[in-house]
């Protein structure tokens, strides 16, 4: 038996923060989730696969737009003409009704556990090989008990689980997304568990396996790396099962390093910044500066300003991007010490997770993509590091005035 793992397509994301971008490539980019579902679908066509598992957040929103409700339903019917049967969940993103999805009903399509109600099918392959495959999914956006206690005993048949989840943590506030023990869920014992919601790639469990499949399409810098599916097959005699990571993705996001050790001319950082970003696939990149104390006040906001990305983008292959740069120091921050008590205090209040948070309360209600960035969990070491660049010119500047 074969089968794909995929999870996290969010279809119709609006990729906030880029619009910035020449429209051709904002086009390609928003388009680039589409392409790579296609290619899944090309794939599972192709190999001849018996099951493909959707695990959850296919679309990136509740009421999602018909386009790309008809693109999905197209891929789909794809697939049933091809007598592939697709096994589909809603996650937290698409907590939808069944009647709301524009999938017409089919022996080869199933949305399983609709209403949040856990429920297994039965199904065999062609050869006769039988499985089951049990899950549920979303209506609301946030299921906060733990759900796999309900989810029956192993059977006799190859048992796939199917779940739009996250592991519990030490956060409250995190476990609000089918929260589950991995020794739970271990202890079920399915032969394969698909999971979907996070978004790298990862394998939790070997024996048995338990995995995340990513998102099918990087959508942002902390996204990196290529992105895609998992390809399974059973041994099904043994029962045993091999899985194996298809790139899909037509753009991966990646960051890239440079470190300055003494003041460069703009002229020479160009050329610093070209010889980092040798592409050999469509590449968004994030520039990581190590050194910027080294960089005046007018050089930053020229390294900061998306046109200069834009210049340096023009010079790259396969229609690569620099689409977001970012600073660090690398020296300490230069306070006398009778104030250093006092500073780091100040650094830690600041700093502190909750009045961040607190902070950015009212910027949060008025930008979407700030209430994405305050849920990436390296967002606040992103504006620690700024702080400590900005700070270090601006106490450079004042030794120099005393000086």
């Amino acid at each position: 038996m074969k089968f794909i793992h995929l999870a996290d397509a969010h279809l119709d994301s609006p990729f906030l923060g880029l619009s910035f971008l020449p429209s051709n490539s904002f086009t390609q980019i928003h388009q680039a989730p589409n392409e790579s579902l296609t290619q899944i679908v090309n794939v599972a066509i192709k190999e001849k696969v018996d099951l493909v598992l959707i695990a959850g957040d296919t679309f990136d929103s509740p009421r999602p737009n018909p386009s790309s409700q008809l693109f999905f339903a197209s891929e789909v019917e794809r697939l049933t003409k091809a007598k592939i049967q697709v096994v589909m969940i809603f996650g937290n993103h698409d907590h939808m009704q069944k009647t709301d999805l524009l999938v017409p009903d089919s022996p080869y399509f199933k949305l399983l556990g609709n209403s949040e109600k856990i429920e297994t099918i039965n199904r065999q392959t062609d050869s006769g090989f039988k499985y089951s495959v049990t899950g549920f999914s979303y209506l609301n956006n946030h299921i906060t008990i733990d759900k796999v206690a309900a989810f029956p005993a192993k059977n006799a048949n190859y048992n796939f689980g199917i779940m739009h989840a996250q592991e519990k943590s030490g956060k409250s506030n995190q476990n609000v997304y089918a929260p589950f023990n991995l020794t739970e869920l271990k202890e079920l014992n399915y032969d394969y568990f698909a999971l979907g919601h996070i978004h790298l790639r990862q394998i939790l469990s070997e024996k048995p396996l338990i995995a995340y499949p990513g998102n099918i399409q990087g959508r942002h810098i902390n996204e990196k790396g290529a992105k895609g599916c998992y390809f399974g097959e059973i041994d099904e005699r043994t029962k045993e099962t091999k899985i194996s990571f298809l790139q899909t993705s037509p753009i991966i996001w990646q960051q890239v390093d440079i470190k300055l050790n003494d003041p460069i001319s703009p002229t020479d950082l160009q050329k610093k910044i070209l010889t980092v970003t040798k592409a050999k696939v469509t590449t968004y990149y994030s520039l990581q500066i190590n050194g910027a104390e080294f960089l005046n006040e007018k050089e930053r906001d020229l390294i900061q300003d998306s046109q200069f990305w834009q210049m340096i983008s023009s010079k790259l292959d396969y229609n690569s991007q620099l689409v977001d740069v970012r600073f660090s120091s690398n020296s300490q921050l230069e306070v006398a010490s009778n104030d250093l008590t006092y500073f780091n205090q100040a650094k830690k209040d600041v700093f502190d997770e909750n009045n961040f948070l607190a902070f950015c309360k009212d910027w949060v209600q008025k930008d979407e993509f700030a209430s994405q960035l305050i849920e990436d969990e390296n967002f606040l070491q992103e504006v620690v590091q700024l702080t400590e660049v900005e700070l270090n010119n601006k106490l450079k500047g004042i030794s120099d005035e005393i000086s």
